[in-house]
């Protein structure tokens, strides 16, 4: 039997409604700004979003908040529903804050008719500072008082493009000396003359937010309208706009942001390591952009599971991103195939193998799954790591040395006899003889190895670029960081040339496990050549600057 998982306290909040019938059936939203890429933390809100509505029999609409022309682009909204199907999720409905532009229009002309609003003339510099501070009360705008048709002619001008920018704003009348800032007559819209990505130049007054996010999930009747701990203080005025207007009541509810070691979640802090080449781009595989995430080897459900695994809660905390490896790595080590594949490759030769046979090894391709097996191919010239040989063995080395002997996986038992150096004094070949009777699966030999090494025939193997990718930056908390570019981690990728088995496939984001070495996927680059991304490490790996 197993054991009920808990409710969070969103899912408490959710029964409860249903069951005292304030809702007959929920609605959620997820409303992204397209001005830049999905993260991580953004992942969590769909999870929790789409998931909330498909627990429960409800719908969840994907509404962006394109209420900035100047820094959103249509390529931000096709990336947006791309990671969000690839994530296995569907929204019911597909909805713009621009919309509602029209509604929210008259909105704000309803307002000003009750004196609730008004049109105000003041640089935002005098406006920020007649607002106060929490421990002071603000001042009211001299243009405060304005007649109601005052405000309506001036509001209508500025619709109508007579302003430049910056030159009015509309604000909402409400009280200066409120203990909460938003309530201290916010802005509910401000002049800019940019076009827009889908209304283009129709209109040159855009609402802010605060106006724009409560009104749009009232008019789509949101019954649950989920955002982060930062909106707490919002959620006043939230409130406020909707019982003044007299609309549907969504109402607002928050839970902690997913705050994870050695990486940023700014859009801000994002799009600097992308503008200054810090990584090749959004989806780059050490961003922690869902496209990033997926092009390094995530799999959907693996995102999920860690949203699921973190849960929804009220206080902010930070989740250490060994637990988003720890998801992708226990389900790759069930669903990947096993490849082998040597990066760091120094060639053994068996000088006792005849040169002109070759024969093929039977191998696993899963684990727990011994009926399940490829054929590898075998020659006298092998590719094996170079860590895999040690000229001076230490204690306890089971690996291969001078004299030593080592099974090669799913092969023979070989016994080194002697190495070859170049004049820097680097190892350029190592000699063997295969023990015939040492054969893997019908070994008669009777002698007992301890350690055992993988390989690629050198005569059959294909060569791949492995990009060996690691912790962006060398701190645990680079959002803490004012010069957080100064952490970054110099060694974040490593490009090594490797080889793998022949006929390993090459579609870009097929995942493997390289035997030894760690999980990987086929990158977007391959071409001729073969280009893997390392997903993560076989076991918990190590931080930079960290000794191994």
């Amino acid at each position: 039997m197993t054991e009920e998982k808990s409710l969070n306290f969103i899912e408490e909040i959710i029964e409860e409604d249903l069951k005292n019938g304030v809702h007959k059936k929920i609605k959620t939203r997820f409303p992204p700004e397209p001005n830049g890429y999905l993260h991580i933390g953004h992942a969590k809100s769909i999870v929790l979003n789409f998931g909330l509505g498909l627990k429960y029999g409800g719908t969840t609409n994907l509404r962006f908040d394109d209420t900035n022309p100047v820094t959103e682009d249509v390529e931000y909204v096709d990336s947006i529903k791309e990671d969000i199907r690839w994530l296995g999720y569907q929204w019911a409905d597909e909805f713009y804050a621009s919309d509602y532009f029209e509604t929210l229009y008259e909105y704000a002309v309803t307002l000003i008719k009750k004196g609730l609003a008004y049109v105000d003339d003041s640089t935002s510099e005098k406006i920020a500072e007649e607002k106060g501070t929490p421990t002071t009360p603000g001042k009211e705008s001299e243009f405060r008082n304005r007649s109601v048709e005052e405000n309506l002619t001036l509001f209508a001008q500025m619709r109508e493009g007579k302003f430049k920018d910056g030159e009015k704003v509309l604000r909402a009348k409400i009280d200066m000396a409120s203990p909460n800032m938003h309530m201290r007559d916010p802005v509910m819209y401000r002049i800019k003359h940019a076009h827009h990505h889908r209304t283009g130049d129709k209109w040159c007054i855009y609402p802010m937010y605060d106006f724009a996010h409560g009104q749009s999930d009232s008019i789509e009747n949101i019954t649950h309208s989920i955002c982060t701990l930062e909106f707490v203080p919002h959620r006043p005025l939230y409130d406020w706009f909707i019982e003044q207007l007299d609309i549907f009541p969504s109402h607002q509810y928050e839970f902690a942001r997913l705050n994870m070691t050695y990486t940023v979640m700014s859009k801000r802090r994002l799009m600097q390591l992308v503008n200054q080449g810090y990584v090749s781009g959004w989806d780059d595989p050490r961003m922690p952009t869902i496209s990033g995430l997926r092009r390094k080897g995530y799999t959907p459900s693996s995102i999920r599971t860690f949203c699921d695994k973190i849960g929804v809660a009220k206080r902010e905390n930070m989740i250490d991103i060994s637990l988003l490896e720890f998801c992708v790595r226990e389900e790759l080590n069930q669903t990947a195939p096993r490849v082998m594949a040597v990066l760091d490759p120094v060639k053994l030769i068996i000088d006792n193998y005849d040169s002109d046979t070759s024969e093929y090894m039977e191998t696993e391709n899963y684990p727990n799954q011994p009926e399940n097996t490829r054929k590898v191919s075998f020659s006298n010239t092998l590719w094996i790591e170079r860590s895999d040989f040690m000229e001076e063995p230490v204690k306890k080395w089971f690996r291969l040395a001078p004299g030593a002997t080592v099974r090669l996986k799913s092969a023979y038992i070989i016994k080194c006899e002697s190495f070859d150096k170049d004049a820097a004094g680097n190892i350029t070949e190592i000699h063997a003889t295969y023990i015939p009777e040492g054969k893997s699966g019908n070994d008669t030999s009777g002698i007992k190895v301890k350690g055992t090494i993988h390989w690629v025939d050198a005569k059959n193997a294909q060569v791949a670029e492995v990009r060996l990718y690691d912790l962006l930056f060398t701190t645990e908390n680079p959002a803490a960081e004012e010069n957080f570019l100064e952490h970054v981690n110099p060694e974040s990728l490593i490009v090594k040339q490797a080889y793998v088995e022949k006929g390993t496939s090459a579609n870009p984001g097929d995942h493997y496990q390289f035997v030894r070495n760690g999980y990987f996927c086929v990158d977007k680059d391959s071409g001729d050549t073969l280009v893997f991304n390392r997903t993560t490490t076989l076991k918990e790996g190590f931080k930079p600057g960290q000794k191994k």
